[in-house]
């Protein structure tokens, strides 16, 4: 698990490819320190595994699954990238739950100066990331974690303050570019416990018992 609050912007140095698996090869100083094969490291919010490593760099495995969900395919050698380190259990909790699972790609559609801080409007590639993205509620962006300002039909909006902007690599994103998307969690877990019903005829079993929480039920508890 990680917290959404980058550690250092590393930079990519080498891409194998082979079809839609890839290894890459990342230059870091801060988070390869106590590295240990195995490890998570978060890589644009991908939460990716340490396979190999020395003190200024390390090897991470990208699956064909990383490599449709997110936009680590699109990057290039010299390219920079936001990197943490998975979370201590004793660590302070300064962002949110990042779990480095993206859920999709959006798009940079606008960036504009608000006094101090930078407004970011994306649009989301999957009108369905959007029943997860609320005003004023948390969302990842490239494994920096913010606050959602405003939304609109096809995407959102962030504010991002000068110390957020100085410390990622969002300070190099401009609009055209793409991020990776990764929606609040805590909202995933509810809507799949509202929605859900047993799987019939898509080959998997499901528990053959239909959630019985409700949004009358959260209300009647206390919940709503």
């Amino acid at each position: 698990m990680f917290t959404g609050l980058v550690e250092e912007v590393g930079t990519l140095r080498r891409v194998k490819k082979q079809g839609e698996a890839m290894v890459l090869t990342l230059e870091a100083s801060k988070v390869t320190e106590g590295v240990a094969m195995g490890d998570s490291i978060s890589v644009n919010g991908v939460c990716l595994t340490v396979i190999a490593f020395d003190r200024t760099s390390f090897d991470a495995d990208v699956m064909p699954e990383t490599f449709r969900k997110s936009n680590l395919h699109q990057l290039r050698p010299g390219q920079e990238v936001n990197l943490e380190r998975a979370m201590l259990a004793g660590g302070r909790f300064g962002g949110h739950i990042v779990q480095g699972h993206v859920d999709g790609v959006g798009v940079i559609t606008g960036r504009e100066t608000d006094a101090n801080a930078v407004v970011f409007a994306i649009r989301l590639s999957d009108d369905e990331m959007l029943r997860y993205v609320i005003p004023k509620g948390s969302i990842t962006i490239d494994g920096i974690s913010l606050t959602v300002v405003g939304t609109n039909a096809s995407g959102f909006s962030v504010s991002v303050i000068p110390h957020t902007l100085a410390e990622t690599a969002l300070q190099n994103k401009k609009a055209g570019d793409s991020v990776n998307i990764e929606c609040d969690v805590i909202g995933k877990y509810v809507d799949h416990l509202l929605h859900y019903k047993p799987a019939k005829d898509n080959g998997r079993s499901g528990s053959g018992k239909e959630s019985k929480i409700s949004a009358a039920f959260l209300s009647e508890n206390g919940f709503l």
